[in-house]
């Protein structure tokens, strides 16, 4: 969720800050700050309301500097977008500056303890808190220096928290703690940095420590130590970061996410390398016949390529597969034991619910296999394995290379798991299928014409609905979460069979229905579908490998891997035909398209298509 960077070094830390606040703007944000240890002996702090230039230009018209600071973008959770409510928060004596990144469960408590004892407070949030504690600490215990201060704020803290705290008392040093909110170290031939995640210091250095739970980082501008809650010295490794600075920028796209959908093919021929290499001992030692069923646990678009995954596991593993929100697992006292194999879907390996949801497993003998983007993170380190996706660092916050990541290690593994079950005879057959998704994906994207021009006649939709059928109504679930993401418009999806349940009395004319006709046995069913919503006025843009000539253009070859397959004479019925695929691996296509969609509406609509309203790349709080 929010964003935090920190630096003590050699160098003016005011523009090192900013230009950190700018590689996090992906994480959601609508308030950033930043806090300079001044000539003065005291803290410099500048906050504003909304996005970063309006923080620059309160800065250019007052500068600050200074070789250490803190900085902060801020997604609200405790009192309303402000400036007041803006971090950093300082002591009610300017002695300590915080920055946090969680939710502190018991501020409420902690606040009214400090308020009998005359202390004031300014904001509404919870993070206030940890400011004005530390600050009596500092005081109360005079012998105290600043990371024996922060050890005792964060003995008395419940919730979640990632710090950066600079002390008045110790103006060379920088003290960060984590619990359950990530946090890495920088190290850079001028200083050193804290920061929320890589994209923030690769500018600097490529050379990070990542920090572990109620670890404490003490930093100086030319050392870094580690210790635990009691203050016994740690001994960490120094990782290099194989991501470069251009995997960080839009690198001529107008924004990340049309980077990040283009660079697809790569990420999938990466994925598949990995899966074949360092990936390959891990998928040969796990032996899938020890397990009674699979749990499959996730949130967001992770939770969809949950579902596509049950479709793909039951079908060729023929083992009984569940799929659950991680927020709801976590509270529903899940049947899982140690014969249940639990599997955890994360991009950023970060996601509150779903670390929660993986420690419960644990706790109840469950083994836990992670899929995971970012090397070094929670879910990484806790789960029993892990296996990682090759998609680098993702900006957008909306999901898509990373989410396609996720599916080819899902085949991979699966088929993997059938071979090793005896239940089917054309493993490689299967692998050589996911081998050519790289090539096919690309001749979508050499392709996107006829999407962006279906797309800018979407605009005015009050609403769209997504339908399929098997593993087509898996990948419709991703189709309209990533569209309501970024667009803005009401949109739902719905199994096809589901539509005369009740749906069917929301289509009207001119509604639009996106339907996915990829699974080959039931494009009668999904066609019955499309007709009985045409009839009732609807439009319907009809996505996939099974669409055959039926709605050609006249002279058209009737060629299903033909990108744009025209549309009815009556006009009600668009077509985009994907490459021939196995219809288990058909959403890696059809994502693609969908992604596109999403994006060229949300682009017609002129909106802020890589930092969409009120949402975070990385959910960190509950």
């Amino acid at each position: 969720m929010c964003g935090i960077i920190g630096y003590v070094g050699e160098e003016n830390a005011v523009p090192i800050i900013i230009d950190g606040l700018k590689k996090l703007e992906y994480r959601g944000y609508d308030s950033a700050g930043i806090a300079v240890f001044g000539e003065g002996g005291f803290f410099d702090v500048v906050k504003q309301k909304g996005r970063l230039p309006a923080l620059e230009a309160r800065l250019a018209d007052a500068p600050i500097e200074g070789n250490m600071a803190i900085g902060h973008t801020r997604w609200a959770t405790h009192g309303e977008p402000s400036d007041i409510n803006s971090h950093p928060h300082v002591g009610s004596e300017n002695k300590i500056a915080v920055v946090h990144n969680g939710i502190i469960e018991n501020y409420k408590e902690i606040k009214e303890r400090l308020e009998q004892r005359g202390i004031s407070f300014v904001s509404q949030t919870d993070s206030e808190v940890i400011a004005q504690l530390a600050e009596y600490y500092l005081q109360k215990y005079s012998g105290d220096d600043l990371t024996d201060t922060v050890i005792r704020v964060a003995s008395v803290l419940e919730g979640s928290f990632a710090l950066a705290v600079m002390s008045a008392s110790e103006p060379d040093t920088l003290v960060a703690i984590r619990k359950d909110n990530p946090l890495i170290i920088g190290a850079s031939g001028h200083g050193m940095f804290i920061a929320s995640d890589v994209p923030a210091v690769l500018r600097h250095t490529n050379r990070v420590y990542y920090l572990g739970e109620k670890e404490i980082a003490v930093l100086k501008k030319d050392s870094v130590q580690f210790f635990g809650m009691d203050k016994a010295p740690l001994k960490k490794k120094l990782e290099t970061v194989s991501w470069s600075l251009d995997s960080a920028e839009k690198g001529g796209y107008e924004h990340f996410m049309l980077k990040e959908i283009m660079e697809q093919p790569a990420i999938l021929r990466e994925t598949i390398r990995s899966a074949s290499g360092s990936n390959k001992d891990i998928l040969d030692s796990l032996d899938i016949a020890r397990f009674d069923k699979i749990v499959i646990t996730a949130c967001g678009s992770a939770y969809n390529a949950g579902v596509v995954a049950r479709y793909v596991f039951e079908r060729l593993c023929r083992i009984s597969v569940e799929v659950e929100l991680a927020s709801e697992f976590r509270y529903k006292d899940a049947i899982v034991d140690e014969k249940t194999l639990v599997i955890l879907i994360s991009q950023s390996g970060e996601t509150a619910d779903t670390i929660a949801a993986m420690r419960e497993a644990k706790s109840k003998g469950a083994f836990t296999l992670a899929i995971v983007n970012v090397v070094g993170s929670t879910v990484s380190k806790e789960a029993d394995v892990c296996l990682f996706t090759a998609a680098g660092p993702e900006i957008a916050v909306a999901t898509t290379k990373a989410f396609s990541a996720q599916l080819v290690v899902i085949y991979m593994l699966t088929v993997r798991f059938a071979a090793q079950l005896g239940q089917i005879s054309e493993e490689a057959e299967l692998f050589a299928e996911i081998a050519s998704l790289p090539d096919k994906a690309a001749e979508i994207l050499a392709h996107t014409d006829a999407i962006a021009k279906y797309a800018s006649v979407c605009v005015g939709c009050k609403s769209i609905f997504f339908i399929g059928r098997n593993i087509d109504y898996a990948i419709a679930l991703e189709g309209s979460l990533k569209l309501k993401e970024i667009s803005y418009i009401h949109s739902e999806a719905y199994a096809g069979g589901e539509l005369k349940h009740g749906t069917i009395s929301l289509i009207e004319d001119n509604t639009l229905v996106v339907a996915l006709a990829s699974c080959e046995r039931l494009y009668g069913k999904i066609m019955s579908n499309v007709e009985q919503v045409v009839s009732r006025g609807a439009k319907v843009l009809l996505i996939g490998s099974c669409v055959g000539g039926d709605f050609a253009r006249d002279g058209e070859p009737d060629d299903a891997t033909a990108p744009d397959k025209g549309v009815t004479p009556d006009g009600k019925i668009a077509v985009i035909g994907l490459p021939k695929i196995h219809e288990l691996f058909s959403p890696s296509l059809s994502a693609i398209v969908l992604q596109l969609f999403s994006y060229y509406v949300a682009a017609n609509r002129g909106l802020d298509i890589d930092k969409p309203r009120n949402l975070a790349k990385s959910v960190t709080v509950e």
